[in-house]
């Protein structure tokens, strides 16, 4: 019986034949320039850059994401902007509260909360 897959990308690809491919159609700098990690950037080697890809699963999505890019079509060698890539989400930015302290509150009469000037 044949069971439906669903389509991965990465099936059968390890990640010391993802990272060969990258650097050999891409180099260092170039892929230090994508994947801003200092595994690319100071002394690169396949082994030193696996140890620390198995370890940092952020840096391992965007080394794959970088490949299925590269597979795809979507990247080239020859392209060195960022811009072409496709990217993860934004991160949500924190939101500031714009709520006042309450009116007997100690902080009312904080130096860096209020904007009266000081009578000297």
């Amino acid at each position: 019986m044949t069971e439906n897959q669903p389509k991965d990308p990465l099936h059968g690809v390890t990640l010391e034949k993802l990272l060969t491919v990258l650097v050999d159609n891409f180099g260092w700098p170039a892929l230090a320039g994508q994947v801003n990690i200092n595994c690319f950037k100071s002394d690169p080697s396949i082994k030193s850059s696996l140890k620390f890809l198995r370890r940092t699963p952020w840096a391992r999505k965007e080394v794959e994401t970088l490949y299925l890019d590269f597979v795809e079509g979507l990247l080239k060698p020859d392209m060195s902007s960022k811009s072409k890539r496709r990217s993860a989400p934004a991160p949500a930015t924190k939101k500031v509260s714009s709520a006042k302290p309450a009116a007997d509150s100690p902080w009312n009469n904080h130096p860096l909360l209020t904007n009266k000037p000081k009578s000297q």
